[in-house]
C-alpha cells in the first residue's frame, strides 16, 4: 500500500511540474518570478460548446421560451446585419445544427444556455424574404423557428436589446443574418465567425490560395510594432494585462468579451513561428474555450475592421499586441 501511495504522489507531482514548466511563471512584463495564487479562480470544468454543468448556465429550470414576434434587422457595423426578435434580442445559430434538412442538436443544458425561439407568432423582418422563415420539430415535439433552415436561439447571457455576448462562444455559436447565414459585413470582409469571403491578407504577406490556407496563427511584421501574432484572418491578436498565466485566469468577461473576442482554439500544427511551450486551451469559467500563448489568454479586437489593423494597441493602458513568444508588445516596462 505504501509503495502504491508513493507512486501515486510521484505521478501527481510530475503532472503539476509539467504544467508549471509548460506555462512558466513569467509575469508578462519581461521579468520572471512566481505569481501569487491567492486570488486564483477555482478549477474550471471543460464546458464543451459553451454550456453545461459548472458554468452557471445549466442550473435550475429553463424559462418558458418566448415567441419572436416581429423580427427586425440591426446593422451592427462590425458584424453587419443581425436579426433580432421584437424586443431587440439577438438571434443565434449553432454550427452543430443542420439546415438541410433542418435539425436542432441543442437540448438539455444546452437549451438552458441557448433558449430556443418558438416557431409561433413570427413575422419576417421588413424588407427581407419571408420565404426563409420556417420551423423545425424538436425531439420533444415542440416547433422551433428556423431562418434559411437554421434553428434559431437566444443567449441566456444577453440581458438587454443589442447584446451580442453569444457571438463566437465555443467557436460554434454565431449571430444570425436575416437569411440564417452567419452575420457578416456587406462588403464581404469576414467579421468574427463569418462564413462568407475571407478577409484580405495582412500587409506584406502573400495572399492565400483559398480560405483556410493561412495558418490558424502566424507572425506578421508590423511597421510600427515589429513581429506580432495574427489569426487565420490576419487580425491582430492581443493580451490583457489584468489576466494571468499561472494560475491561468481571465479578467475579461461579459461586455469585455464582446469587445475583445477570445481567440478560439488553434491546433499546434496550424501555427507558424509561434512559441509552442504553453500553447494550450483555456477552459474559461463562462464556458468559452480560449487559445493561450505561453498560457496567456489571447483575444482579437472588435475595433479592428480589417487584416493589419492594430486599433486595440495600448487601449486603456492594458491591451497590447502579442509577440510570437506571448509577450506584450510595446507595453511600458
Amino acid at each position: 500500500m505504501s509503495t502504491w501511495r508513493n507512486a501515486s504522489l510521484a505521478v501527481t507531482a510530475a503532472a503539476v511540474l509539467a504544467l508549471t514548466t509548460a506555462c512558466g511563471q513569467d509575469n508578462g512584463n519581461g521579468s520572471s518570478g512566481s505569481q501569487s495564487v491567492g486570488n486564483a479562480a477555482p478549477a474550471q470544468k471543460p464546458a464543451g460548446d459553451g454550456y453545461g454543468s459548472g458554468d452557471g448556465y445549466g442550473d435550475g429550470a429553463a424559462a418558458a421560451p418566448k415567441a419572436a414576434g416581429q423580427l427586425a434587422v440591426r446593422d451592427t457595423g462590425r458584424l453587419g446585419r443581425v436579426v433580432t426578435d421584437s424586443a431587440g434580442m439577438t438571434l443565434y445559430r449553432f454550427d452543430k445544427d443542420t439546415a438541410k434538412p433542418p435539425k436542432s442538436n441543442c437540448d438539455g443544458d444546452c437549451a438552458k444556455a441557448w433558449p430556443v425561439v418558438p416557431a409561433g407568432s413570427v413575422t419576417a423582418a421588413p424588407g427581407t424574404d419571408a420565404s426563409v422563415v420556417g420551423s423545425v420539430t424538436r425531439s420533444d415535439g415542440s416547433k422551433q423557428l428556423t431562418l434559411g433552415g437554421w434553428p434559431m436561439y437566444r443567449f441566456a447571457k444577453d440581458t438587454k436589446a443589442g447584446d451580442l455576448n453569444g457571438q463566437g462562444v465555443g467557436g460554434t455559436w454565431f449571430a444570425s443574418a436575416p437569411d440564417g447565414k452567419k452575420a457578416a459585413p456587406a462588403d464581404g470582409e469576414v467579421a468574427p465567425g463569418g462564413d462568407e469571403a475571407q478577409a484580405p491578407p495582412a500587409p506584406g504577406s502573400a495572399a492565400p490560395d483559398a480560405p483556410g490556407d493561412r495558418p490558424g496563427m502566424s507572425v506578421r511584421k508590423d511597421p510600427k510594432l515589429g513581429e506580432i501574432v495574427v489569426d487565420s484572418r490576419g487580425m491582430t491578436v492581443y493580451r490583457f494585462k489584468k489576466d494571468s498565466a499561472w494560475p491561468m485566469r481571465t479578467a475579461c468577461t461579459g461586455a469585455c468579451l464582446a469587445k475583445w473576442p477570445a481567440v478560439a482554439p488553434v491546433a499546434k500544427n496550424s501555427t507558424e513561428g509561434i512559441l509552442k511551450k504553453g500553447f494550450v486551451v483555456f477552459d474559461r469559467p463562462d464556458g468559452v474555450k480560449q487559445q493561450t500563448i505561453d498560457c496567456w489568454p489571447v483575444y482579437t479586437f472588435s475595433g479592428d475592421s480589417k487584416a493589419g489593423d492594430t486599433n486595440g494597441q495600448g487601449v486603456g493602458g492594458t491591451w497590447y499586441a502579442v509577440s510570437p513568444q506571448g509577450k506584450l508588445v510595446g507595453a511600458p516596462k
